[in-house]
């Protein structure tokens, strides 16, 4: 067997992990595979996975909850044209590894055809992040005193703030890729983050602000200084809810703030270049290659390579490297994000985006840090050009239709522009759009892209696996503002 590895640590941190423990050896997932490989089948692989997740939240001045969880398990699949068979076991042996491969051999055809050509295999990769455990970083006193160093501090910052929320998660996650084509590829992934609710009340009127972070650290990442950037973003926006007017309604335009806003971008537009729905022509970017989709000026990036990022992965899912993809350049349709089915049915290279869940789930293409790249002008600039519209600091909850594009969002943090300026936070603005239309109607595009401070969480299809997000500040013209006010 070719044993690709992207971190030599890594692979004999996945062996020692996931097969050692268990009597697993390289002859037995030869087996296995050879198994799936006596009917006709175009590609196999297995999936070993290892993750331990601790988390902790604090409420009411006290930590009141705290969870650890373990997971082990193989997931077994094999493709053949358009199916997929696919089996999982949380029994980490020998004979359970080929149960799973005998259940899944049954989606081909009789009559072995062998494995795969060995094409394909990838360089090896450095890892994007550190192999460190987060969970033990730090002793359960050391968690619980962060989250009590969170609530101070929030408290202190303004004598309206009532109450707060935190809660602090960590992940340990080891996988181990062995495929049909010859690869072994092992990736070990640390994933922490920090999350801050505060409540402001004034004049009996009560008010939120959310922030928070991490990334692919450990918890020491959660220095003094982070922690404040968090309780100054939460507080500020609470603070600002509170003086905050009822959103006018109507179609106007909207400018839309650097980082986290980008989550509109990720999910009116991202989604819609994912490769099955493309396959299946069940995007609105369908056949459309080539072709402009957006304004001029709109390049969109989804790249899983940037370090530390909480989107970032070093290999995916299937073992393969992740890559900085354009997929929108200069308004222009380049290409799909794929993983290695997708992309061999519709003869296009893959990306480094077959992403799942766990050893439980089948991959499929997903987005990993999805962001559009800066433009020439000054944030201030776009605001001054507005008449009258809305600047969308934040945003809560959305939806959106992937097929059609078309998107609700409610921002959280809002203000009116009146003549090139902001007059005043407004509340219940929600945003009523078409991913498509919204980005042949980007008019002014920022020279200041942020992305976001590692929050951002996906799901599809059930899934759910952590994204990154990001945008600079951007001005839309005629997009529907619901509002209170008319």
């Amino acid at each position: 067997m070719i044993v690709e590895k992207s971190s030599t640590d890594a692979y004999a941190l996945a062996r020692g992990m996931l097969l050692a423990p268990w009597g697993l050896e390289s002859h037995h997932l030869e087996r296995a595979l050879a198994e799936i490989h006596q009917h006709r089948v175009d590609y196999a692989d297995l999936y070993f996975q290892y993750t331990r997740s601790e988390s902790w939240s604090l409420e009411e001045g006290i930590v009141k909850t705290g969870h650890f969880s373990l997971s082990q398990g193989v997931g077994v699949r094999a493709l053949s044209g358009e199916k997929t068979a696919f089996s999982y076991t949380d029994t980490l042996s020998p004979q359970a590894l080929m149960d799973a491969a005998h259940v899944v051999r049954a989606i081909g055809r009789q009559g072995g055809q062998g494995q795969v050509g060995r094409n394909g295999l990838q360089p090896q990769v450095a890892p994007l992040y550190t192999q460190a455990d987060p969970v033990s970083s730090l002793e359960a006193e050391a968690k619980v005193a962060l989250l009590e160093r969170v609530e101070a501090l929030a408290r202190q910052a303004d004598p309206r703030i009532i109450q707060v929320m935190a809660s602090l998660g960590a992940t340990h996650d080891i996988v181990l890729v062995t495929a049909s084509d010859g690869r072994e590829v092992a990736d070990v992934r640390p994933l922490i983050r920090l999350s801050l609710t505060v409540i402001a009340e004034q004049n009996g009127r009560r008010e939120v602000g959310s922030a928070g972070g991490g990334g692919r650290y450990d918890l020491h990442y959660f220095s003094d200084d982070i922690l404040r950037q968090y309780v100054d973003q939460a507080v500020q926006q609470a603070l600002l809810n509170l003086e905050s007017r009822p959103a006018p309604a109507g179609v106007m335009p909207v400018v839309l703030g650097p980082g986290w806003p980008g989550v509109l971008l990720h999910e009116a537009v991202g989604h819609g270049l994912e490769g099955d729905f493309n396959r299946k022509g069940s995007s609105v970017f369908s056949g459309r290659l080539g072709e402009q989709v957006t304004s001029k000026g709109v390049t969109v990036i989804d790249d899983g390579t940037l370090a530390n990022r909480r989107g970032s992965l070093t290999v995916d899912d299937e073992g393969n490297p992740t890559e900085r993809t354009v997929l929108i350049e200069d308004g222009i349709l380049k290409n799909y994000l794929q993983d290695s089915m997708n992309a061999r049915l519709m003869n296009m290279a893959g990306t480094g985006n077959g992403r799942r869940e766990s050893f439980a789930h089948v991959p499929m293409p997903r987005m990993t840090n999805t962001f559009m790249l800066a433009g020439p002008h000054e944030p201030e600039e776009i605001i001054a050009s507005v008449d009258r519209g809305i600047y969308a600091v934040n945003f809560g909850g959305g939806q959106v239709d992937i097929t059609s594009g078309s998107f609700v969002f409610s921002a959280s943090e809002a203000w009116l522009i009146e003549n090139g300026r902001l007059v005043h936070p407004v509340k219940g603005a929600t945003l009523i759009g078409s991913g498509i239309e919204a980005m042949n109607q980007v008019k002014l595009i920022g020279n200041d892209l942020q992305l976001d401070t590692g929050v951002g969480t996906c799901g599809k299809e059930g899934q759910v696996v952590p994204v990154g997000v990001g945008l600079p500040t951007l001005r839309i013209d005629g997009l529907t503002v619901g509002g209170t006010e008319a």
